[in-house]
C-alpha cells in the first residue's frame, strides 16, 4: 500500500517545516535556465519551493536564508561549474549538511554539466574550497544524485520532480518524533488542568438495589 504524499502547509508546520524544497544553485549559472525551469516545474506540481530571488553580491549569507534551509524538508543542490567558486553557495551547503545530520533533512544533488565521478575524486572545480566547506561538498557529492549527461534538460527536470515527489511521500526523521510531539501536547493539557484547578471526577461502580445492574457514582 502506497503512502500518500504529504504536502499540506499545516502538516509541514506541525513538524517545523515551512517549505517542501529549498533550491541551492549558482544564480549566474542556472537561474534563468535550468534552475528557473525546475522551479516552475515543481510549483506546477504543487510543491512548496523556496529559492532566493536575490543575486549573490559577495555579502554574507542572510539569516533569513539560513532559516529557510533549516525549515525545508528537502534540499535540492544544483552543482554547476561555478557553484564552488561562490562563498554564498558554499555557506548554503554547510547549513544543508548540518540540517541533514541533525534534522534528517533529505538532500538531492543534481550534477548539471559536471561529472560526479570526477568531483568525487576532489578534482576540477572544487579544489579551492575551504576545509569546512570542502567537507560539506564531499559529503553531498557522494550522495546518490541525478545527472544531465547528454540528454535534454527537460528530461532531467522531469526526473528531479519525480524524485522530489517520491521523497515527499516518505516520512522524514521528524515523523519519528511524533510520540514526543504528542507527549508534549499531553503535558500541556495536564498543566491546563492544574492551572484551572479542575478536579477530575472519580467513579465507583456499585450494585443497584433496584435492578441487577452496576451504576456509576461520581464523587
Amino acid at each position: 500500500m502506497s503512502i500518500p504524499r504529504v504536502s499540506s502547509n499545516g502538516f509541514l508546520s506541525l513538524f517545523g517545516w515551512k517549505h517542501e524544497v529549498f533550491l541551492s544553485f549558482r544564480g549566474e549559472d542556472t537561474r534563468k535556465g535550468f534552475t528557473g525551469h525546475l522551479y516552475r516545474a515543481l510549483t506546477r506540481k504543487g510543491v512548496d519551493v523556496f529559492w532566493d530571488e536575490k543575486l549573490e553580491k559577495g555579502e554574507p549569507i542572510s539569516s533569513e536564508l539560513l532559516d529557510a534551509i533549516e525549515k525545508s524538508r528537502i534540499s535540492v543542490v544544483v552543482f554547476s561549474k561555478n557553484y564552488a567558486s561562490s562563498s554564498w553557495c558554499l555557506d548554503e551547503l554547510v547549513k544543508i549538511v548540518e540540517c541533514k545530520r541533525t534534522l534528517g533533512q533529505m538532500v538531492i544533488p543534481i550534477f548539471y554539466d559536471l561529472d560526479p565521478s570526477v568531483e568525487r575524486e576532489q578534482r576540477g572545480n572544487f579544489e579551492e574550497a575551504l576545509t569546512k566547506q570542502e567537507e560539506a561538498l564531499i559529503e553531498v557529492i557522494n550522495l546518490p544524485g541525478l545527472e544531465l549527461k547528454n540528454r535534454y534538460e527537460s528530461e532531467l527536470i522531469e526526473d528531479v520532480v519525480k524524485e522530489v515527489r517520491r521523497k515527499s511521500s516518505v516520512p522524514g526523521s521528524r515523523l519519528m518524533n511524533l510520540k514526543k510531539v504528542l507527549a508534549g501536547v499531553g503535558s500541556c493539557l495536564e498543566q491546563l488542568w492544574m492551572q484551572a484547578e479542575i478536579r477530575r471526577p472519580r467513579v465507583q461502580w456499585r450494585q443497584s438495589a433496584i435492578a441487577p445492574t452496576l451504576i456509576p457514582f461520581f464523587f
